[in-house]
């Protein structure tokens, strides 16, 4: 496979996806039904010298974190997925590293939930996707690079989030956190990215080593966050986390209970946000 191969083929994927199908406006007139260079970059999180350059096979060896960013952006299924790695030098994904691969019908149902706030997550807690309902909610990801993406990470040694806790409720939340972290760990074996993040946050952070070394036990379930929000003020929602079934994404929906002022405040946010960002309506990992 040459460099020709890899940007040929990011190019046809390019051009057969509508910004519609992708959760973007058609935005005027266009010469082609497919994505613009620029789209496609804004997706993945990469610039779009680097699209341009990968597309003229002047850009070797792309990294497997480009890779992944453009499968989802591409929306790519899982054997286009295989094929992009083989283009690009790279191994295909395999059992024992931890799956980043966001099936067709996720997607949808983030387009769906157009009014929502909805986030897919890996079995570490790394962002992958988000519509833009979340990001007027929690902050635009979008700014966020390489371990800022990981919500253990950004909990544990970052500038944290928006979500305010009771003492109780922030030491339920690390242990869900720490827990989940080292079944991913056990589960995936082979996942070098994982164990050096591991060893990252046991080394930056004494909470997370104690708890690690601990082997603390904790279960991640519904819970009711505030999420301190800078326009809106404190807004309580619901926080559901749901399984897809053989990939172990995790799929964070925030709701509102009905007729309450948390509800009157989440829909002011969807209409102030989404327009604020309506520029980026997807974010990528």
């Amino acid at each position: 496979m040459t460099t020709t191969d890899l940007g040929d083929a990011i190019r046809r994927w390019r051009d057969r996806l509508a910004p519609a199908d992708a959760g973007l406006p058609a935005g005027g007139r266009r010469r082609a039904a497919g994505l613009r260079r620029e789209e496609l970059a804004q997706l993945a999180g990469i610039s779009v010298d680097y699209v341009t350059r990968l597309e003229q096979g002047r850009a070797v060896n792309p990294s497997s974190q480009v890779v992944q960013a453009l499968t989802r952006a591409l929306r790519l299924s899982a054997g286009e997925r295989d094929h992009l790695h083989r283009l690009a030098g790279l191994a295909p994904p395999g059992p024992r590293t931890v799956p980043v691969f966001i099936p067709p019908s996720v997607h949808r149902l983030l387009d769906r939930l157009a009014h929502t706030p909805v986030a897919v997550h890996d079995a570490t807690w790394t962002l992958l996707a988000a519509n833009a309902p979340y990001a007027a909610l929690m902050g635009d990801s979008t700014r966020w690079r390489g371990r800022e993406l990981n919500g253990v990470w950004r909990h544990f040694l970052g500038t944290g989030g928006p979500v305010t806790y009771t003492p109780e409720a922030r030491a339920a939340f690390e242990s869900a956190l720490v827990a989940d972290l080292r079944t991913a760990a056990a589960r995936y074996p082979a996942d070098r990215d994982l164990h050096a993040l591991v060893t990252e946050l046991r080394h930056g952070s004494p909470e997370f080593a104690r708890l690690w070394d601990s082997s603390t036990i904790g279960v991640h379930e519904a819970a009711r966050k505030t999420i301190a929000h800078p326009a809106v003020g404190p807004v309580t929602l619901d926080c559901d986390i749901l399984s897809v079934a053989g990939s172990d994404l995790r799929i964070i929906v925030y709701t509102a209970e009905p007729g309450t002022q948390d509800a009157e405040r989440l829909a002011l946010l969807m209409v102030w946000g989404t327009q604020d960002l309506g520029t980026q309506p997807r974010a990528t990992g």
